[in-house]
């Protein structure tokens, strides 16, 4: 019997030895695991940092900037996925033809940049100066305007009365045009003299339908609502615009509260746009 006590004495003693042992080498595993993960973490931080490229210094180089975005998302998800996920909140109701009017007037990654503006107050402002003199302001709006939109290559779909509707292949060009328009309205001649004739720009990137030379669908409401949110020398932007636009963008976004959006549901992310600061 006593034999017997020794031997399991001797197993027991054995058996703590080993779970003592497995114990300490398992958190020396563990600390050299954790250390290898630490250190593998920072080595791809540094390979991310020395791959990157420095931000473009001119548009040639943000154009193959944008053409290598394309590219990566290409490579990634296929050239069938990419063109699927340009439309496919569209295919329950545009039919093929229509589908390839949007790519054939769609940016790279399958989107358009729209921009709705008009005179804020126009109608009292029109009531005060007069059809004859109102007529004048419009026609000086009409050509601020349309100086920017053409020298940031957008496209007038559609006028009414002193509203626009603009769609632009490039969120920073639709941007640059409407602080250009801000910038100029009060330069004008006509203007000043009639003056002040502010203008409310909103401005949200997405995926349309092309029609008969107009656009329709969710984001064309959506880019009006955001219009509508502005006052008078204002111009605001999606959280969509913001995403389009490239790391290197010399604008300033400062964000507004979130808001609902008449028909639209959830809470929206609006931003003003700035000039750059100096």
């Amino acid at each position: 019997m006593a034999i017997v006590v020794g031997v399991l004495c001797v197993l027991v003693v054995g058996l703590l030895g080993l779970v003592l042992a497995f114990a300490r080498d398992r958190g020396q595993l563990q600390r050299q695991l954790a250390d290898t993960r630490a250190h593998v973490a920072q080595l791809e931080s540094d390979l991310d940092a020395a791959l990157r490229p420095p931000p473009p210094t001119n548009s040639a180089e943000r154009a193959v900037r944008r053409v290598i975005r394309t590219a990566s998302k290409v490579r990634s998800h296929g050239i069938t996925g990419l063109i699927q996920s340009t439309v496919e909140d569209l295919q329950t109701w545009a039919s093929d033809d229509e589908r390839a009017d949007i790519l054939n007037m769609a940016a790279s990654d399958g989107t358009v940049t729209l921009f709705f503006s008009d005179i804020e107050e126009s109608t009292p402002l029109n009531d005060r100066l007069g059809d004859a003199t109102w007529v004048k302001v419009l026609a000086a709006h009409d050509r601020v305007l349309r100086a920017q939109i053409e020298k940031y290559r957008g496209q007038v779909v559609k006028t009414a009365g002193d509203g626009f509707m603009v769609a632009f292949r490039d969120s920073e060009a639709a941007c640059r045009a409407a602080l250009g328009i801000q910038r100029d309205l009060p330069r004008d001649v006509t203007l000043r003299r009639h003056g002040p004739i502010l203008v409310r720009i909103g401005i949200h990137t997405g995926q349309v339908v092309a029609r008969d030379g107009d656009y329709f669908g969710r984001n064309v409401a959506m880019a009006a609502r955001v219009a509508s949110l502005a006052h008078g020398g204002e111009v605001l932007a999606s959280d969509a615009v913001r995403e389009a636009l490239d790391e290197d963008a010399a604008l300033t976004l400062v964000e507004r509260d979130a808001v609902e959006l008449k028909g639209l549901a959830g809470e929206h992310v609006v931003w003003e746009i700035l000039p750059p600061a100096s």
